[in-house]
């Protein structure tokens, strides 16, 4: 079960998240530093995007997989997985958002969130 962690170790579960994204050929991952946002209620999201809901679905399952395999780590919650248009797994401190190419276009998280520190993530 997710816990909350320190500083370095809430990055670190973040580079886990990035590279099982990464794995799976995710489409423009970003990851925003909520930590000085008042109103955030996790330090970080990490956001990406699959072609397909195939894909959206291997890189949620990727994502689990390396954090477990890395961290030993176990999401406290996944939700989305019926239409996998939008897969979140919430690791209390960090929450994954992955979508469908429109689902994401249509949600803005990076906008709604605009005050958090945006960080690219090399993509498929």
């Amino acid at each position: 079960m997710a816990k909350k962690i320190q500083t370095s170790e809430v990055e670190a579960l973040v580079a886990v998240m990035v590279h099982g994204m990464q794995e799976k050929k995710a489409f423009k991952i970003v990851s925003l530093d909520l930590r000085k946002t008042s109103s955030a209620f996790a330090d970080f999201f990490v956001i990406c995007h699959g072609g397909s809901a195939r894909q959206v679905d291997a890189i949620a399952d990727s994502v689990e997989d390396e954090v477990r395999k890395a961290l030993r780590e176990k999401p406290a919650h996944r939700e989305g997985n019926d239409e996998s248009e939008w897969v979140l797994l919430d690791y209390i401190n960090v929450v994954v958002h992955i979508f469908s190419e429109e689902k994401r276009s249509f949600y803005q998280l990076e906008e709604l969130w605009g005050d958090g520190i945006i960080t690219k993530h090399e993509s498929a």
